[in-house]
């Protein structure tokens, strides 16, 4: 490709292709840097790395009209206007931030950025990155324009809600945030604008948020079920025609790669002074552990096969990135007579088998992502299905 309006750097992953993909499609020249050269060969090929609906069809059709690139060689970041980051911030295995991964991979590329770019960090970041990646910038000596404009798409939702949410921007100047405004008007009409700092709790708040009505749910989930009461009956029965109880989700297994991460991160920005969310956190991670505790009440596991169908982080999905049916393996590994796992989705995992041989060798099933596949099964096993997926209760 020549001249780029935008270049993506993790142009491939779940957050950095759909939006790829939207630039393209409204005509923008776009190309996709990654490191993942058969994550790069599949987009080339036309073939989607991941499952993402409406994704598919869009990454034919740029291809065709030639509106859309990918590669691994950081060249192509020097032919764009506007290059866009989504390597967001990790934590690590002591729950911690690991800040220094986003200046850490700009560092590895700045080489290949030109002075005019306009510097997009997309993915979630700790606060105070966007301000360090200034610095680093300014330090160097570089003139180049940085931008905090975070994703708020939910995965599956990707190539409708870029054209449809409003979008945050933020720039420390007023002409920064005029910039990053004209390359996302191409995608929504509506722009908010905040300063770096504000936008960056702005994604923190939201996803935080999101974990801790999961945890609010979860806990109910298990005050009720230890009265041996079936919490999703007093859910409905409490929702019914009553809009202040309309946002009260279900139970089941709150995961995925940015709810505990960015919890997590929001308390270390607040020097871990962060009662709701660490409580958040150990509950919803607890979550699995209960589940089999009380299975114990009921089922001598020692004995037993136990199926655990759907290993997704979440419905419809083959994203297994922090998935808790992982963590809910594991434990009957320690518990069961053995364990037997299944998702339609995933092709990655060896140790999966199919649902027929789940069906014809498990004793008990546990629902773990609730997939559409498993709402109409037919099996005269007991289900464990906190979702309430069935409509046949959550009761463990």
């Amino acid at each position: 490709m020549g001249s780029l309006d935008v270049a993506v750097i993790g142009g491939c992953g779940h957050v950095g292709l759909p939006l790829g993909l939207a630039f393209a499609q409204r005509g923008l020249q776009t190309a996709a840097y990654d490191i993942n050269q058969a994550a790069v060969d599949m987009v080339c090929a036309g073939a989607m790395p991941f499952d993402e609906p409406g994704a598919p069809e869009v990454l034919r059709e740029v291809l065709d009209r030639g509106t859309f690139g990918a590669g691994t060689d950081p060249v192509i970041l020097s032919r764009a206007d506007v290059v866009v980051v989504v390597i967001g911030t990790p934590i690590d295995k002591h729950l911690n931030p690991e800040v220094l991964v986003v200046p850490s991979a700009i560092a590895q590329v700045s080489d290949h950025l030109v002075d005019g770019q306009l510097l997009v960090l997309r993915s979630t970041v700790y606060p105070g990155v966007t301000a360090a990646v200034e610095r680093q910038l300014a330090t160097a000596g570089r003139s180049i324009d940085v931008a905090f404009c975070p994703e708020r798409i939910a995965e599956g939702k990707a190539m409708v809600e870029l054209f449809s949410l409003p979008q945050l921007v933020s720039g420390r100047t007023p002409a920064i945030r005029t910039r990053a405004a004209r390359l996302f008007r191409h995608l929504t009409p509506e722009i908010v604008e905040l300063l770096p700092e504000e936008a960056e709790l702005a994604k923190l708040f939201t996803n935080t948020w999101r974990y801790i009505k999961f945890a609010t749910a979860n806990q109910l989930f298990m005050i009720a079920n230890d009265f041996g009461l079936d919490y999703s009956r007093i859910r409905q029965a409490l929702a019914h025609e009553y809009p202040r109880a309309q946002d009260l989700p279900g139970a089941g297994l709150a995961a995925g790669p940015c709810l505990l991460q960015d919890t997590m991160q929001l308390a270390a920005f607040n020097n871990n002074q962060f009662t709701l969310g660490h409580s958040a956190m150990l509950i919803n991670e607890g979550l699995p552990l209960y589940t089999v505790a009380r299975l114990e009440r009921r089922f001598d596991l020692s004995q037993l096969t136990v199926g655990v169908l759907g290993m997704a982080f979440k419905a419809e999905s083959d994203d297994i990135r922090s998935s808790l049916s992982y963590r809910l393996k594991r434990i009957l590994a320690f518990k069961a007579k053995r364990v037997l796992c299944t998702d339609p989705y995933i092709s990655i995992d060896p140790d999966l088998v199919s649902l027929e041989q789940v069906l014809s060798e498990a004793d008990i099933l546990v629902i773990g992502a609730p997939h559409e596949a498993y709402r109409e099964m037919e099996t005269e096993l007991p289900v464990v299905d906190l979702t309430n997926l069935r409509g046949e209760g959550s009761l463990v």
